[in-house]
């Protein structure tokens, strides 16, 4: 299904005005707090755009324009029934619907044959420390978060996290045994030449 406006920060935006009308920079704000902008990537820019896209489709409306003295007039958005119907369709077709995802790594496995297997290990033993380390840091903060009370379900994606790189990892480890046998650096030498 195409969507009027198929940025993931979009589907942040609606979940978030679920709670209640906000400014853009409050939904930056919380998209920060909650370590969604682990997820999902933006800036200041690309939120104020996504947001007025969001207008534009009618799926958010202008709420009120809040004045004080402190801080510059402010546009406060809420969700229409439109945007809170595009957001559960959007999110019941992401949890149920497996798409097929190209992460650059994959690009990189594609094509690995044109590395000597000496440089391919050694950069797959890079990709496994970095690898580790990143289990770790995200471990950690689960375990710091866990403890500050959040629940599970706020957690979720970085269960999954974990769940991926625990799995790139034990693969990872698997592809260096292989560049590593003797069979493969025969089979490699005679496709492209001695290793330099």
């Amino acid at each position: 299904m195409r969507r009027k406006v198929a940025n993931p920060l979009a589907l942040a935006v609606l979940a978030h005005l679920v709670m209640g009308p906000m400014h853009p920079y409050e939904l930056g704000k919380q998209l920060k707090e909650t370590g969604k902008d682990r997820n999902i990537k933006y800036n200041r820019g690309s939120l104020y755009m996504v947001v007025e896209q969001l207008r534009k489709a009618g799926f958010i409306v202008e709420h009120e324009t809040v004045k004080d003295t402190q801080r510059p007039e402010r546009t406060v958005y809420a969700l229409t029934d439109a945007g809170r119907d595009e957001m559960y369709d959007w999110m019941r077709q992401l949890v149920s619907d497996p798409q097929h995802e190209y992460p650059q790594f994959g690009v990189a496995l594609s094509l690995i044959a044109v590395l000597s297997p000496t440089e391919a290990v050694e950069l797959l033993r890079d990709r496994v420390g970095a690898l580790a380390k990143e289990i770790s840091e995200t471990r950690s903060l689960i375990g710091k978060a866990g403890d500050d009370g959040v629940e599970w379900v706020f957690l979720v994606e970085e269960e999954y996290r974990i769940s991926l790189l625990d799995a790139e990892l034990r693969f990872v480890t698997g592809l260096i045994s292989s560049f590593e046998g003797t069979d493969y650096r025969r089979s490699w030498e005679q496709h492209f030449g001695r290793e330099p």
